[in-house]
């Protein structure tokens, strides 16, 4: 059984973010009300320039972990979408008690608040970075052993535990969505992702270091995997209940070496080199078997299709204030949160 979307108001608490500024719009095109919770520690409330005013649309200034915060956006909530975090290895290295505090504590505490209040529908954004470092070329499943290999990872493998052990007491259904390597034209641009990152700075005719140039992730680009989340949210309740999906396509795991040959192919004067040394250990393929059979999931975008898009939007001048404004495009230097 489904709620129509006429009738649903999805709470995106971190919907002023990078995936959150395009669900949010892809929500109100499909008939839902949507409300913003966001606590703007990127200077990002622009993100919403385009659906501001629209009809069906809220925005709540505020932290997710501040009880009177979350009271007041959870009005009449139907559903809920939780994409706030401190998103990111290096962000959360560099403010591990900030990461601690929004993407553990405060995230345990937000989904506490959650039972009783008539939801249909809660969404989790994870991320396919738990599977951290495989030890075979197997694609990674939804049951394969996790293995984070950094803060960020760690935190959202102890909240998807959590949820997981504690799922059957909840009165809403509940999904934990894997997101792979996320890329592409956002109304809060990001350059600190793969795909964008190697794309700005080789059209900029800078030289490209690539660390770890062999290992394996997958990438998703950020129109479906905010598909995917209006899919869970729209489909039968006995399918997504208490599950974990991965987000992607199988065809979709690239090295980053195999990236930068697909760059090069549109700027044959690229300027790369490739360092040896480690410093990010993670190497994983991703199995999205599951999603496409469970929900017909079928991602509509590729990289190699992309980057003409994101290479033409760069050279026509759209983000020549990247480096103005670094923490609007990029998760290094949050603001301090509400106090």
């Amino acid at each position: 059984m489904t709620v129509p979307n006429s009738d649903r108001h999805v709470l995106v608490v971190g919907g002023a973010g990078y995936i959150g500024s395009v669900l949010t719009r892809m929500l109100l095109d499909r008939g839902c009300r949507v409300r913003v919770l966001d606590a703007l520690l990127y200077d990002n409330l622009s993100a919403l320039d385009a659906v501001e005013g629209r009809a069906g649309f809220s925005f709540v200034h505020g932290d997710l972990c501040r009880a009177a915060d979350v009271d007041i956006a959870m009005r009449g909530v139907t559903d809920v979408v939780l994409l706030a975090a401190l998103v990111g290895d290096p962000v959360c290295r560099r403010h591990p008690d900030l990461a601690r505090r929004i993407n553990e504590t405060g995230t345990l505490e937000f989904i506490n608040r959650l039972p009783d209040r008539q939801l249909d529908r809660f969404l989790l954004m994870s991320t396919c970075s738990n599977y951290g470092l495989r030890e075979s070329d197997a694609e990674a499943t939804e049951a394969s052993p996790l293995s984070p290999q950094s803060l960020y990872a760690e935190t959202k493998v102890g909240v998807e535990r959590y949820l997981l052990d504690h799922s059957r007491e909840y009165d809403f259904c509940m999904t934990i969505l894997r997101a792979a390597t996320v890329y592409g034209i956002s109304p809060r641009m990001r350059f600190d992702l793969t795909v964008n990152e190697f794309t700005r700075e080789l059209v900029l005719k800078r030289q490209l270091v690539v660390y770890d140039a062999d290992t394996w992730r997958p990438y998703c680009h950020i129109e479906d995997i905010a598909g995917a989340l209006t899919l869970v949210l729209e489909a039968d309740r006995g399918v997504v209940d208490d599950q974990v999906f991965n987000v992607g396509a199988n065809g979709e795991n690239y090295t980053k070496r195999m990236i930068v040959d697909l760059l090069c192919s549109h700027i044959p004067d690229a300027k790369v080199r490739y360092q040896a040394g480690s410093v990010d250990p993670r190497n994983y393929r991703v199995s999205f078997r599951k999603i496409a059979k469970c929900l017909n999931f079928s991602p509509e975008f590729t990289i190699a299709a992309c980057l003409p898009h994101l290479i033409r939007a760069i050279r026509d001048g759209l983000y020549d204030d990247a480096e103005s404004r670094p923490r609007f495009y990029r998760n290094a230097s949050p603001a301090a949160p509400l106090s």
